[in-house]
């Protein structure tokens, strides 16, 4: 090959255009193998012939483990290799493959729909450091815009048909200009719990919370925080499940298909 005829062939457009291509095949490679950081391999209820369960980790194979440092100081490490505790909340579904079906009350249990992931149990902050979600009794420069429906007061209306107890206290979002929670007295000898805003529906014209997901009795189960005026990243997860958990498990009806 004479000198210069590398460039009969080839121009800089073309290098360019193979050179992008094999750094976005490594892009993806790279990409791919750190979304596997955590939940790989995947737990299988599938058996080898030598026994044991056969590893389900896909192509690539998950990364080394690699030490995270935390904004507070603390360290994780991920991939984890703890070994995965047995649930005794769940078991088997009828067939290979089915689902996992509760033993228990699945609301209490946090399993299925009511699933919540062990988060930590420290309120999530804000970029200055304060509390994200406080109850506006905190928030003192915050209010109710008086164009708009204030809840506070009004009845609870559950599943059921039944009131379940009353809005006391709106509970917002410090970074978003937005309700996170409604704080609810469940009357007397009660406490109060939080409803999630996505499973209530302001009615304003029959000035009520309604609120599907649960019965009227089931309110006194939704899970509690221990501070009246924050709520850790756990306890969101917890109340979240539970409401997400009476979807399918508040009533018998719903468990089952529509079809």
């Amino acid at each position: 090959m004479q000198t210069g005829a590398f460039t009969g062939y080839m121009d800089v457009a073309q290098v360019v255009l193979y050179a992008f291509w094999i750094f976005f095949a490594g892009l993806i490679f790279y990409l791919r193998r750190e979304d596997k950081r955590e939940g790989y391999p995947l737990d299988s209820d599938r058996t080898v012939a030598s026994g044991g369960q056969i590893l389900v980790q896909g192509w690539p194979a998950p990364p080394p483990p690699k030490t995270y440092l935390l904004h507070d100081g603390k360290t994780v490490t991920v991939p984890s290799s703890a070994p995965v505790p047995v649930d005794t909340r769940l078991k088997p579904g009828a067939h290979l493959g089915a689902p996992f079906e509760p033993v228990g009350d699945a609301m209490r249990d946090g399993v299925g729909p009511a699933a919540w992931a062990q988060r930590a149990d420290t309120p999530d902050l804000t970029w200055a450091g304060e509390n994200r979600v406080v109850p506006i009794r905190v928030a003192e420069d915050h209010w109710v815009e008086e164009n708009d429906p204030d809840p506070r007061g009004w009845n609870v209306v559950a599943g059921d048909g039944q009131i379940a107890g009353k809005v006391t206290e709106l509970w917002i979002d410090l970074a978003e200009p937005l309700v996170r929670y409604y704080e609810v007295s469940l009357g007397k000898g009660g406490r109060n719990v939080l409803v999630p805003y996505v499973f209530a529906n302001v009615n304003a014209a029959t000035k009520e919370l309604e609120v599907d997901a649960l019965t009227a009795a089931q309110f006194a189960g939704v899970p509690s925080i221990k501070s009246p005026n924050q709520i850790t990243a756990l306890e969101e997860d917890k109340i979240c499940g539970y409401f997400g958990g009476g979807r399918t498990y508040s009533v018998a009806t719903r468990v089952e298909p529509l079809l």
